[in-house]
């Protein structure tokens, strides 16, 4: 048997770098592309996406990381990577039934930083950040500047947790907890694992997949030591994300003990066909991860143009059960403000 100790002693030397590995990621955090025009031109896109681009932009930044720009055809505005990060024209156009705070978390926030919409589990806004703008994001509107706690903030956040006996489950969100850096996640899950009625933690991440490097030693440091059970839970809407680096990643994750999920939004021109449905689950599977959750849109002012209607997603679903077996399913789900779980469609 490997154990978490063996695993770190197989693990190859870096190869030599000016950089850190963590001062890597952050270095590729940073230099996310956030100008529309610029990540026009370094995809080749006609000038005639531009205005839409920079219109959009005005509403709802772009952010690319480099290691995810890698994985969009140039030339292509139909690729369905591209189509997840460049705004378009139709984000400005108001749509009856899309507003600001879709799922009316703001509700449910008992505390600075803190979600609770589910018996069980709370949502902690662990950074405010993200590695990429997704634009059918339904936090695109999200009042971060009112829920990222200070250190002193979250103790009153954390007091909250240790006087409810019922929550199970912490649930690391943002923006994207692992834009934080390890010391601060570090301490705030060792806070967490003090409070001993809590059994899990759970982290909702794009970040292993835009940028890989960010699951470095680090990260597994920590995650490895805590007594909580953890779950990851990444955010991967088509194969096509998923390159060798996302591989070797999640694989990382995996030989740290953590258990890896998957949930989709089924999105408009990115993964609105069986093909692309099949195709993901596959790709995820042999990763390492499971399908979990396939949303539809939640309608979030901004990102109409990607929505794909209930029947036609309940069709999408029963044909995708002809041809995957029955654990590469993900659930069709929708959140619904107010209901005590997701609702399957």
């Amino acid at each position: 048997m490997i154990t978490r100790s063996s695993a770190l002693l197989q693990r190859p030397a870096p190869e030599a770098h000016p950089l850190s590995v963590q001062a890597r990621w952050q270095a590729q955090l940073a230099g996310a592309i956030r100008d529309p025009r610029e990540l026009c031109r370094r995809l080749g896109l006609d000038e005639a996406w531009h205005d839409g681009a920079e219109r959009g932009h005005a509403l709802f930044e772009v952010r690319v990381p480099e290691a995810y720009l890698a994985r969009i055809r140039p030339g292509d505005p139909t690729d369905p990577l591209l189509r997840q990060v460049l705004p378009l024209v139709e984000e400005v156009r108001p749509v009856a039934g899309y507003v600001a705070d879709p799922l009316a978390e703001a509700e449910h926030t008992p505390a600075r930083g803190l979600i609770h919409k589910y018996a069980g589990r709370v949502l902690l806004i662990a950074s405010p950040a993200c590695a990429v703008n997704c634009r059918y994001c339904f936090r695109r509107h999200f009042p971060y500047d009112e829920n990222s706690p200070s250190r002193a903030q979250w103790e009153e956040t954390l007091a909250y947790l240790r006087d409810d006996a019922t929550i199970r489950e912490a649930i690391l969100s943002g923006g994207d907890p692992l834009a934080a850096n390890d010391r601060r996640l570090a301490w705030l899950v060792e806070r967490l694992e003090a409070i001993p009625h809590l059994k899990r933690l759970r982290l909702h991440t794009r970040l292993p997949v835009v940028i890989p490097d960010r699951i470095d030693g680090a990260l597994l440091d920590w995650v490895s030591a805590t007594r909580l059970q953890t779950v990851m839970v990444l955010h991967i809407n088509h194969a096509q994300e998923i390159d060798e680096a996302v591989v070797a990643a999640c694989r990382r994750l995996r030989e740290a003990g953590v258990t890896l999920l998957n949930q989709s939004v089924l999105l408009r021109g990115v993964n609105d066909s069986v093909g692309a449905l099949a195709d993901l689950s596959e790709r995820l599977f042999e990763a390492g991860i499971l399908p979990y959750y396939l949303h539809v849109l939640d309608p979030v002012a901004g990102a109409a143009h990607f929505d794909v209607g209930d029947e036609e997603a309940r069709e999408l679903v029963a044909e995708l059960r002809d041809v995957l077996p029955g654990f590469l399913m993900p659930r069709l789900v929708r959140e619904i403000p107010g209901e005590a779980s997701k609702t399957p469609l």
